[in-house]
């Protein structure tokens, strides 16, 4: 088997890990209950499965203008989704969107 052929296989598995990790953020999207529990599912899943699916993009495409934008890409998705979850979040504590009693610790009652 050659060196081309893992690289198409492991992009083959990294794009299907990616697609179906986007799809349970997806699902928790439509399922969770409160504003905040929705931000996680819409943060960390989202992210991972970007990524992955950027990784078997990489590995699938392997030219250097293509692996550029794919890095574009990730770093754009790594650097937009932890500020918009914090301003997710933030918003939904100050219009109080959000299940107190879900809550174990609330570091800003005393704001």
């Amino acid at each position: 088997m050659s060196l081309g052929a893992v690289a198409d296989w492991a992009g083959a598995g990294a794009l299907v890990a990616g697609a179906l990790l986007a799809l349970a953020a997806g699902i928790g999207l439509l399922r969770f209950p409160d504003t905040l529990d929705r931000m996680h599912a819409a943060t960390k899943p989202q992210v991972l499965g970007v990524l992955l699916t950027m990784l078997g993009l990489a590995l699938r495409l392997r030219s250097p203008a293509d692996l550029g934008m794919v890095a574009v890409v990730a770093l754009f998705q790594l650097a937009t989704a932890p500020v918009a979850a914090q301003m997710i979040g933030r918003a939904a504590y100050r219009t109080g969107r959000h299940d107190r009693s879900l809550l174990e610790t609330d570091e800003l009652a005393d704001r």
